[in-house]
């Protein structure tokens, strides 16, 4: 009940609550393989199961076989897959849990893509972090980075999508 988003990965979903005691609460179901259900384990779900420690999320995004949300804080919070660095924490070491993405504060929204993940600050400029071969972090470099880097150039962004690899 009270489902307010849903998003989706190449094979799993996720569903953000926003009513009732359960608010602010992440549930997710489908295939596990890198822990993107976040319910700390890699074990996969037919049916809907909790995100660990996720109780105010106020945003959700999935792709590939990751997943994150924003919070009310204005963090982020990602689990999944983190071969590239997709999840933000300075590792590439996969989750099942929840994780917040290192030095990232006055977050609006957040897009995953299939090995990155770009969010937009409240201040219009945007972060991305994880697979650049193709330079989609837009720091202009094809380096991969394990923490947000500054989009250059963005300084009066809206909204943002990171799409697959461009």
């Amino acid at each position: 009940d009270g489902v307010v988003e849903v998003a989706a990965g190449s094979a799993h979903s996720c569903a953000r609550i926003g009513v009732g005691a359960d608010s602010g609460g992440v549930c997710c179901w489908g295939n596990n393989a890198f822990g993107q259900l976040g319910d700390g384990t890699w074990t996969h779900r037919h049916g809907a199961v909790r995100v660990k420690g996720i109780t105010t999320a106020t945003a959700l995004s999935a792709h590939g076989t990751h997943t994150c949300a924003v919070l009310a804080d204005t963090t982020v919070a990602c689990w999944g897959n983190n071969n590239l660095g997709q999840l933000g924490d300075g590792t590439t070491i996969r989750r099942p849990d929840p994780v917040t993405v290192t030095g990232l504060t006055g977050v609006s929204a957040i897009d995953v893509g299939s090995l990155h993940t770009c969010a937009l600050l409240s201040d219009t400029t945007a972060r991305c972090w994880g697979d650049n071969r193709n330079g989609q972090l837009g720091d202009g470099t094809t380096n991969y980075s394990l923490v947000p880097v500054a989009v250059t150039g963005l300084t009066s962004a809206t909204s943002i999508t990171a799409g697959s690899a461009h």
